[in-house]
């Protein structure tokens, strides 16, 4: 047996010896079918599938604790799973391991509706909150594609289209509770607004992706809900014409809750899936929140703006009925675009930039997007300079997957020479280290020393945001 065979026989056996352990912790809520493994191993992306070597269900802060232990004194990988809707192959098992399903703990623990915040488990999906706190006055406002779990949300630094206005996880999330590798319990911070008190653990853990521990409670802000919301569109003749609408709407002051950007061939592909009468043109969707008067002179003042760029069909309502439609078209863009071609996967990438730099930075990706021989619309958070471009590929036809690498990779480093970022919501996962390292160079070794520091075995979802 040489030196490589030896070594992966300890490793197996060490799987081994963990799963025998978590069988005895949990019973029946440790699973090694296959079909429950390949759930567990592929997300929202393009990624392949990678399954681990056993899925274990937790129940409480207890249960992922003696988890943790098991997994530390084994060295045996552990990935947190919340839902599996990432886009960047969070939760592939790349080194094998136990996948940690934190979706059972979805309780609601505390609604403090003083204090504007609300404490929940980390399996409890945004979609649940708001039901919950429905009747209460008061709202959660970070709003993904996906039903996504808060946990899995905080893990990594999830926005959406209220954005612009009421901020992304980092802005939202007040204190974490977070199992960390060797088992420790921490709590990143009290519910206190602020605070100068030592290291900002919170943000630390916010955004880490499942490498440094399991984030098993939140604390999250709420909102009071607008005594009047409305809802716009409006086309235009070109992209820049529709940004520059944004960045004037920005400059001015107008407190806009939601202003999101689709390119034409984003909205034919809307048109088509949700059945929206919409030009098929670049549109803005835009939503207000404030009094009945502050929302119509919200509206008025964006119409104005609108008009001096060569808006067109500039059309607002109140009516709730006709504002859910809308949103749920925008909502459901990922299905309109895999609706495209039959039998296609989506690889949706992202970056963001300074509000100023945002339509050069599209349309210099159309330029390129242009000659490429898959379907490739353009939808994006205006407000705060994000874009989404979504390939429309078959995954396994080489020259598909190599055409949408080479212009994801001239979109990012067009971003990066913008002053922007690789990635504004997705994450790093599996697949954009390289790009991460592009973009903050030196400051990654620090991530590294933090990373070793915190996880010296790593065996917190190993393969994700950095190479240890």
């Amino acid at each position: 047996m040489n030196e490589s065979e030896s070594v992966e026989s300890v490793a197996l056996a060490a799987r081994y010896a963990a799963i025998k352990s978590l069988q005895e912790l949990l019973s029946d809520r440790l699973s090694t079918a296959a079909s429950v493994r390949e759930q567990h191993g592929k997300d929202a992306s393009y990624h392949p599938c990678v399954p681990p070597d056993a899925v274990a269900f937790a129940q409480s802060t207890e249960e992922v604790i003696e988890v943790v232990k098991i997994c530390a004194r084994h060295k045996v990988p552990l990935i947190p799973f919340g839902s599996g809707t990432g886009v960047e192959g969070h939760i592939a098992a790349l080194r094998g391991g136990v996948c940690l399903d934190l979706s059972r703990m979805n309780r609601i623990l505390r609604v403090n509706t003083g204090d504007l915040d609300a404490t929940v488990q980390a399996g409890v999906t945004h979609e649940r909150l708001n039901e919950h706190l429905r009747g209460s006055g008061l709202f959660f406002s970070v709003d993904p594609g996906g039903n996504s779990t808060i946990g899995g949300m905080a893990a990594t630094r999830a926005s959406g289209t209220n954005t612009v206005r009421y901020g992304t996880m980092r802005e939202n999330v007040l204190s974490l509770e977070v199992v960390l590798p060797d088992g420790r319990v921490i709590r990143t911070a009290r519910r206190a607004r602020k605070s100068a008190a030592g290291y900002d653990l919170t943000r630390l853990f916010v955004g880490s992706e499942g490498t440094l521990g399991v984030i098993t409670e939140i604390t999250v802000r709420l909102y009071g809900v607008p005594a009047a919301i409305s809802s716009a569109v409006c086309s235009f003749p070109s992209v820049e014409a529709a940004v520059n609408v944004v960045i004037k709407t920005i400059q001015a002051g107008v407190p806009v809750a939601r202003i999101e950007l689709a390119d034409a061939a984003q909205m034919d592909a809307i048109k088509r899936y949700s059945k929206l009468h919409l030009p098929v043109a670049p549109t803005l969707w835009l939503e207000f929140h404030g009094t009945e008067a502050g929302v119509a002179e919200q509206a008025n003042m964006v119409q104005l703006i609108a008009s001096e760029h060569g808006g067109a069909d500039f059309s607002w309502t109140t009516n709730l009925e006709n504002h859910d439609k809308l949103w749920r078209a925008r909502h459901d863009v990922l299905y309109a675009n895999k609706a495209l071609r039959d039998g296609a996967q989506l690889w949706a990438t992202d970056v963001c930039v300074p509000i100023s730099r945002l339509a050069e930075c599209i349309i210099e990706t159309q330029k390129d997007l242009a000659g490429s021989l898959l379907p490739t619309p353009i939808v994006g958070h205006a407000g705060d300079g994000n874009f989404h471009v979504c390939f429309v590929l078959n995954p396994n036809d080489p020259r598909e997957i190599e055409e949408a690498e080479r212009l994801n990779e001239r979109m990012v480093h067009r971003a990066l020479s913008l002053d922007g970022t690789c990635t504004g919501e997705h994450g790093i996962g599996c697949g954009k280290i390289d790009l991460l390292l592009a973009e903050h160079g030196e400051a990654v070794s620090i991530m590294h020393a933090i990373k070793t520091a915190i996880d010296p075995d790593n065996i917190m979802n190993p393969g994700k945001i950095l190479r240890i």
